[in-house]
């Protein structure tokens, strides 16, 4: 039997976060790193995940990406197609998530999709279109402070209406709770007043189980990760899955660990400050580095010296004031380039060297060191919080990775991943 459903993802963290969701809820799933797929290691699997570095690139290259991604997993027997994004909604009033979205309709002649980024276990949910998080208006919960997509508006349909060609429609929470039936009523009459890209209000798991009862019956769905916790349930009471996985393995890899965290997120920088003391960190001097006056060579032996004898960090997290007078003064581009390119360089050469655990926190860091180490098709194992699974490779020699989105896990959160693996 072929694959159930495809995703495609618009970065490495959050894909990590859907792939970790649908295996809790007990599908088994594989990661890729990109579109290209080996049609021999996708035996006995009900769900992949495309994990693409597309959120904040020209729209035209997300759109093909994606296309691309869809080919993929089509040439796998796939009929079925999620496409994740943050559950913030990161984007901006050119895209990507509108665009992206319209050409995947178009390809798969789709007449409507739904738009559901409520991921409730971490604080984001949708009420009258607009998107709250842990209760705060999008816009005044930080993301408009955001230093590639700040968000600063919080009505979904506005921001899809910027972003799309084709109308914009809402299906509200009263509609929801009347269940699935009324939901796809809902669905009909939106398209047919030439809204085929529908906003769905959800503020808990309940709303969450009937949306999925109506995506599973959808060729094609928009979400963030908190739909994945419910599909599979909805999956297996419509008939189309049988299996049911036991609890996901723990990866087996052995050793230090390397842990690169660039996000400058609240959670990601609280939990540098509670890296454990006996355990080295190396805070990156970015200014130095852009500069050229700190080079990649330095930072590899660093981490190559301490990593003999210990877990080891090397972070560029700081407050968000750091970051903007930076960004101002050496670019933000410039900036950003020169550290994804250090993280990816030195974990790159760590893994040449024999380093099998790494973990990686930041959206955009993660999918740079992705990218530069070139291991592209994972399974996923235990969760160490929600939305971030333990994953290892399915090619030899096995490497133990983890994608951390900046803003999830606790302040222990490294700690308590490295104390999962043997």
């Amino acid at each position: 039997m072929p694959p159930l459903l495809g995703c495609i993802a618009d970065d490495v963290t959050g894909a990590s976060d859907l792939a970790s969701a649908l295996t809790v809820g007990g599908m088994r799933t594989q990661l890729w790193f990109g579109a290209r797929h080996n049609p021999a290691t996708i035996e006995s699997v009900d769900a992949i995940v495309v994990a693409l570095k597309t959120r904040s690139i020209p729209k035209v290259d997300a759109i093909s990406q994606s296309l691309a991604a869809l080919r993929s997993l089509q040439d796998c027997g796939v009929t079925r197609f999620l496409f994740k994004y943050c559950s913030t909604f990161d984007s901006t009033n050119e895209g990507n998530i509108g665009p992206v979205a319209e050409a995947l309709m178009e390809a798969l002649s789709s007449t409507h999709t739904l738009f559901c980024p409520t991921t409730p276990e971490n604080g984001r949910t949708v009420y009258c279109g607009h998107l709250f998080v842990k209760g705060k208006l999008l816009n005044r919960s930080g993301m408009e402070k955001h230093p590639l997509n700040p968000m600063t508006e919080s009505d979904l349909t506005l921001i899809l209406s910027r972003q799309s060609k084709q109308g914009v429609g809402l299906v509200s929470r009263e509609t929801v709770t009347r269940g699935p039936s009324a939901v796809v009523e809902e669905l009909q009459r939106n398209v047919d007043q030439k809204k085929p890209l529908i906003v769905i209000d959800a503020i808990d798991n309940s709303d969450l189980r009937i949306i999925a009862d109506v995506a599973v019956n959808m060729p094609f769905v928009t979400s963030g990760s908190g739909l994945g916790t419910t599909l599979p349930t909805a999956y297996r009471r419509s008939g189309r899955l049988d299996s049911l996985q036991s609890s996901a393995p723990v990866p087996s890899a052995t050793g230090n660990a390397l842990v690169l965290a660039g996000s400058c997120s609240e959670a990601t920088r609280e939990q540098v400050k509670c890296w454990p003391s006996q355990w080295p960190s190396l805070p990156l001097n970015v200014r130095a580095l852009v500069q050229g006056e700190l080079s990649l060579a330095a930072i590899h032996q660093w981490a190559t010296h301490h990593l003999k004898t210990s877990h080891a960090l090397i972070f560029s997290s700081a407050q968000p004031e750091e970051v903007a007078t930076l960004q101002d003064q050496l670019g933000a581009e410039r900036t950003a380039a020169a550290i994804e390119e250090a993280m990816g360089y030195v974990a790159r050469a760590l893994i040449s060297n024999g380093l099998r655990k790494l973990i990686v926190a930041g959206g955009e860091t993660a999918g740079a060191v992705v990218q530069s180490i070139g291991r592209t098709h994972f399974r996923i194992g235990k969760a160490i919080a929600p939305g971030v699974p333990w994953m290892e490779t399915l090619d030899e020699p096995r490497l133990a990775i983890a994608l951390k989105s900046g803003n999830f896990g606790d302040k222990h959160f490294f700690r308590s991943a490295l104390e999962m693996l043997p």
